[in-house]
């Protein structure tokens, strides 16, 4: 076989490759052998018509047609692996020359993955904003677990916005009742939103017993994004009753004997938190710093399939939160223009990362063990609330374990760059990334210390064991 290589772009290339006929002929003899039985003709036993008469029977193109399809695909990998291209999407394959007991000749187009000079990432610099936990995020908690342990208690007055009311809903369309579009005796708290527009507004006002009709948009079904009419009728009308924030409630509501002590661990815990946030909007940021520093060419097909698949999850998700995406924009006061030029930024930012990182894994010699793997599993289920072992079972069985792996060694060769970078915080404060724990609390860098002087000398244990 002779292959050469032209490369269109950075990222697309076209291979020609020429396989002589004899190259051809195990595949041409397994063609056969299959014809042979499929085919019933008279004097021949199925299985045994010999390749003169299924040439007469069935043509010599068919079994030309179906050889050429088994080699085709093979010798495709075999000139990729001598050029040393990796294909990033399935190929445009054309057949150009098939000249009978001589040659066959086909090309094939593909996007593959550009070569990029890692540039040096040591020292780099980035900075991220402050961690402050305010009192009001502290109040913002303690209302929160406060209305965890609220009661509900019917008031003779209208609703107001923060009630809670329960209520019937049915919506028409032409004067005819919508399937589907009819709830009865169901909880609300006005003001909440995420539900029908026109909702809370209608509500406000409103006492036991009464009604009102509004016009709205269905977010489900099959008139989803139509306009219908509306009803809500309103049976009961509750306040709130929270529980004063004293010791007493924090032995109720925790482990703490005190008020104090609880809105200390409070306090502490939204701290963890916007640690982890910060250190999350560090590695962002040292990323950030990396790209600047390197031209990635990208494969607009790979780009475009990426901007597609994050299109439907992102209006998966509003689905789900009750929402249209022109709702979604009009809350954020965006146009589509901007919504489609934002995410078109960040699914080339994102592409890019890949290509980066999995080119300073290779260099780094990055491997992922089993126990890591399963631990990503594990994650990924977790944030996609599914069972831990069917998500497993769905990932083998469609063969995206690869994919895991390679997002597993990305992670690593990030918190690798991470670690050799400077962060620092909006008050000129370096960022403890290496003690940070899960958690979101720091370590005493002195037992970090002796913990990597420890796991060192299990390492040489083990080696001198294995050696022995």
């Amino acid at each position: 076989m002779k292959s050469a290589v032209e490369t269109l772009s950075p990222t697309r290339a076209k291979l020609t490759v020429e396989v002589p006929f004899e190259e051809l002929k195990p595949s041409l003899d397994k063609a056969y052998q299959t014809i042979a039985q499929q085919i019933n003709v008279p004097g021949f036993r199925r299985g045994k018509v010999p390749p003169m008469v299924i040439d007469r029977q069935v043509g010599r193109g068919a079994v030309l047609e179906q050889a050429i399809n088994e080699v085709v695909p093979q010798k495709y990998v075999e000139a990729l692996q001598s050029h040393d291209l990796q294909p990033l999407a399935q190929p445009e394959i054309e057949v150009t020359r098939m000249d009978d007991n001589e040659t066959l000749e086909f090309t094939a187009e593909v996007d593959v993955r550009p070569e990029i000079s890692v540039p040096d990432y040591s020292g780099l610099e980035a900075q991220v904003d402050d961690t402050e936990v305010s009192e009001d995020d502290v109040q913002e908690q303690i209302e929160a677990l406060r209305e965890r342990f609220g009661t509900l208690a019917d008031v003779e007055r209208t609703a107001a916005d923060g009630d809670f009311v329960v209520i019937d809903l049915v919506a028409t369309k032409d004067g005819a009742p919508v399937e589907g579009a009819e709830v009865t005796g169901m909880s609300y708290r006005v003001g909440r939103g995420g539900m029908l527009e026109g909702l809370d507004e209608a509500l406000v006002g409103l006492g036991a017993g009464d009604s009102a009709t509004f016009t709205s948009q269905l977010v489900g079904g099959d008139l989803v994004g139509e306009q219908v009419e509306v009803q809500v009728k309103v049976g009961q009308v509750q306040a709130q009753e929270l529980p004063e924030f004293d010791d007493e409630f924090a032995q109720l509501a925790s482990e703490f004997d005190t008020a104090d002590e609880l809105a200390d661990d409070v306090r502490n815990r939204l701290g963890n938190g916007k640690r982890l946030e910060q250190a999350a909007a560090a590695r962002d940021a040292v990323l950030e710093k990396l790209l600047e520093r390197v031209e990635v060419p990208l494969p607009e097909s790979i780009v475009t399939d990426e901007l597609n698949q994050r299109r439907e999850g992102i209006e998966q998700q509003l689905s789900y939160a009750g929402l249209t995406l022109d709702s979604y924009l009009e809350d954020e006061g965006q146009t589509e223009e901007e919504f489609e030029a934002d995410l078109d930024r960040r699914v080339r930012e994102a592409v890019a990362a890949q290509f980066v990182l999995d080119e300073i894994a290779n260099d780094l010699e990055l491997g992922v063990d089993q126990n890591e793997l399963t631990q990503h599993m594990v994650m990924r289920a977790q944030q996609s609330g599914q069972d831990p072992p069917e998500f497993a079972n769905h990932m083998f069985e469609h063969n995206h374990v690869p994919e895991l792996v390679a997002e597993i060694r990305r992670g690593k060769a990030l918190a690798q760059i991470v670690e050799g970078a400077t962060v620092t915080d909006a008050s000129g404060r370096v960022v403890d990334l290496k003690n940070l724990r899960p958690d979101g609390t720091l370590g005493d860098p002195a037992e970090a210390a002796t913990g990597d002087s420890a796991a060192a000398e299990d390492d040489t244990t083990g080696d001198d064991t294995t050696e022995g």
